[in-house]
């Protein structure tokens, strides 16, 4: 018997608002100005977005997922940054594996890249190869032999520091929140031995590019997972963070789809800034039987070798 379908499809906008200016409000009074990434295609969807100004341009790296192979590779799409509108785009980093949140950000003269890579066991830096950001080349592993999920790096008070989830049984990646720190950008990373420092399906998976708030408050956006994966984003404020001592405050509010769509209203799972504007992901469900049939015909070819 086919289990009752629910097909998840996730669509990337440009809020022309700061990151930490954002709220409920704000995005809600906002909707009408966001500017939408195109549409992905059949069976496919532009999830995680972060992004880099250059120049006249805005990069909004993403997700880009197709259910016909189950896996994502990340795609570049490029912006004019006066009007956004849309100029091109391009697939930058495709491997046998799937890959998702693309954290981009500058440091020391480089452009570098984490993405979420736990299918290879590992949180790994790239390095961007040429001007174009379109060629990128694996640097290292920052954290190897785990399973880590949306890994979100910062640097503040002197350290870096990586805030990820892991990938488990009884959807432990979606409850736990995993913290580690280092010296410099390449390490070497030591995972906190409090670890987990917050169990929370309300908000620990990471959901965006830790921020410093108006307060001068280190905030990052968390997934809120309590009605559903990605369903809602809200955001931890961390008054203290130090290699001894981690002081998490949860807010209240909760970011939803609906506030920024009246198309994608099921979720709303990535909050980043980048500059003047901010990146968010807005999901809906489609209940069709499509989804089921693509799968059957997809482990038929596997069983037929094809």
């Amino acid at each position: 018997m086919f289990k009752s379908p629910r097909t998840d499809f996730w669509r990337v906008g440009i809020v022309p608002v700061p990151v930490e200016d954002i709220d409920a409000r704000r995005l809600s009074a906002a909707r009408g100005s966001i500017t939408w990434l195109p549409e992905a295609g059949r069976w496919r969807y532009l999830a995680d977005p972060f992004g880099l100004v250059r120049g006249d341009a805005l990069h909004v790296f993403v997700e880009a997922f197709d259910y016909r192979v189950k896996r994502a590779n990340i795609e570049r799409h490029e912006f004019g940054l006066a009007d956004l509108s849309w100029r091109r785009s391009a697939t930058v980093l495709d491997k046998p594996f799937h890959l998702s949140y693309p954290q981009v950000f500058e440091h020391e003269g480089e452009t570098w890249m984490v993405p979420e890579s736990y299918q290879a066991g590992e949180i790994a830096l790239y390095r961007a190869t040429d001007a174009s950001l379109n060629h990128w080349e694996r640097e290292c592993a920052l954290l190897g032999g785990l399973p880590g999920a949306d890994a979100s790096l910062v640097e503040h008070g002197g350290r870096w520091w990586m805030f990820y989830t892991l990938v488990g049984p009884g959807a432990r990646d979606q409850r736990e929140l995993h913290i580690a720190h280092a010296p410099a950008l390449v390490g070497p990373w030591k995972p906190l031995a409090t670890n987990p420092v917050r169990v929370n399906r309300e908000g620990a998976r990471p959901a965006g590019r830790p921020f410093v708030g108006r307060d001068g408050v280190l905030t990052l956006p968390v997934q809120d997972s309590s009605t559903g994966y990605g369903s809602a984003t809200r955001l931890l404020r961390l008054p203290t963070l130090t290699p001894e001592h981690v002081e998490i405050e949860a807010g209240a509010e909760r970011l939803t789809g609906d506030l920024a769509s009246d198309s994608h209203t099921a979720g709303l799972h990535t909050l980043t800034g980048c500059g003047e504007l901010t990146l968010i992901d807005v999901k809906r469900i489609d209940r069709s039987r499509g989804k089921q049939w693509l799968d059957l015909k997809r482990r038929l070819r596997r069983l037929l070798g094809r």
